[in-house]
């Protein structure tokens, strides 16, 4: 955790002033300029777009008693797309662009329950860990080493509803 603060701190704005100075000598420093606000007024654009979509996305599964998976992923991605579009700077300001698009997204969604998963393993090598993905299809990784006991991660719907109770908790 502490790597990545001091890269998120030290490195990235070094390497953002890198770039924008670098891209001013080429291009001169008044096109770079423009060229960042043309890209932050665009990726605005889009954010505000996307994140409208996503909204209703979200509120459509609501509505159909659905929970909303894939719609939260997302609106958690354009969140940190309009926070990278506020830092100034070119890098941030292309990933944000990257994270507002849609095949990107879904690209990352795909990786969030693996990344999930390994956080669950938390260094223990013997556990198998399940990945259930939001489009119904589960992969099973055993570890070198795996015993194949371990933890499940579910991502989307659940395989199964669960039946209303015919009779109160208690009563007999």
């Amino acid at each position: 955790m502490v790597l990545v603060l001091a890269l998120a701190f030290l490195v990235v704005p070094v390497a953002e002033l890198a770039v924008l100075i670098a891209l001013g000598q080429q291009f001169g420093y008044l096109t770079t300029f423009a060229a960042m606000v043309v890209l932050s007024l665009t990726g605005a654009w889009l954010a505000r777009r996307e994140g409208m979509g996503a909204w209703q996305r979200m509120q459509t599964a609501l509505a159909e008693g659905r929970m909303p998976t894939a719609e939260a992923a997302d609106g958690a991605m354009i969140l940190l797309a309009g926070a990278l579009l506020l830092t100034p700077g070119f890098l941030s300001d292309v990933v944000g662009v990257l994270f507002l698009l849609p095949p990107v997204r879904a690209g990352l969604r795909r990786w969030l329950p693996v990344l999930a998963a390994r956080r669950l393993l938390g260094g223990r090598r013997r556990d198998r860990v399940r990945v259930e993905w939001v489009d119904g299809r589960s992969r099973t990784t055993v570890p070198p080493g795996g015993d194949g006991s371990g933890t499940s991660v579910t991502w989307g719907p659940p395989e199964v509803e669960q039946p209303p109770r015919s009779t109160p908790p208690g009563s007999s």
